[in-house]
C-alpha cells in the first residue's frame, strides 16, 4: 500500500474545491490514484475541524480576479457559493496588491547594455568563423571521399 505525504493529499483534494472544482475522476487520473481514495481524502478534509484545507495560491489569485469587479452583495454571494469567507477574500486581495506593488521595473544601465552588445558581437563573429571552418572541413571530407572512390576504381582496372 502506497503512502502519500499530507502535502500531496492536500494538493489533490484542493483541486476538487472551487475555484478549480475538477471532477474526482479527472483529478484521480492526473494524480495517479484511485477515485475512491481521493473521495476518502476529500471526506477526511471536510470532516477536519475549521477548514483545515486551504486553496492554492493560484486559486486564491483566480478568486481575487473573479471578484474584482463585483459589488459587495455579489462578492458575498460568490463567497457563499465557493465556501470562502469575505475576510479571507479581502486578505487575498491585499496580498495580491502588495505583491504587485513590490515589483519595480528593472532597467539595465547603459554600460551593461554596451558590454552585452559587445559580447554578442564577439560571439556572433566567433560563430561565423566556426561555421566557415565547419563548412570547409565538410567540403574537404567530401572531396577526400570522392578521390578515394576515384582511385579505387582506377586501381581495379
Amino acid at each position: 500500500m502506497a503512502r502519500y505525504s499530507p502535502a500531496f493529499k492536500n494538493r489533490a483534494v484542493n483541486r476538487l474545491f472551487p475555484p478549480e472544482a475538477s471532477s474526482p475522476e479527472v483529478v484521480a487520473r492526473e494524480v495517479g490514484i484511485g477515485v475512491n481514495t481521493l473521495l476518502r481524502w476529500q471526506e477526511n478534509a471536510l470532516s477536519a475541524p475549521a477548514r483545515s484545507f486551504a486553496l492554492t495560491s493560484t486559486a486564491r489569485f483566480d478568486a481575487v480576479i473573479a471578484t474584482a469587479g463585483m459589488d459587495e452583495s455579489s462578492k458575498n454571494a460568490w463567497c457563499r457559493e465557493h465556501g470562502v469567507y469575505p475576510g479571507e477574500l479581502a486578505q487575498w486581495c491585499a496580498h495580491a496588491a502588495a505583491a504587485l506593488a513590490d515589483t519595480e521595473p528593472v532597467r539595465a544601465n547603459t554600460q551593461q547594455t554596451r558590454q552585452d552588445k559587445k559580447r554578442i558581437k564577439e560571439l556572433e563573429r566567433d560563430l561565423t568563423r566556426k561555421n566557415a571552418a565547419l563548412a570547409e572541413t565538410a567540403a574537404l571530407l567530401v572531396l577526400a571521399k570522392k578521390l578515394s572512390v576515384i582511385f579505387q576504381e582506377g586501381a581495379d582496372a
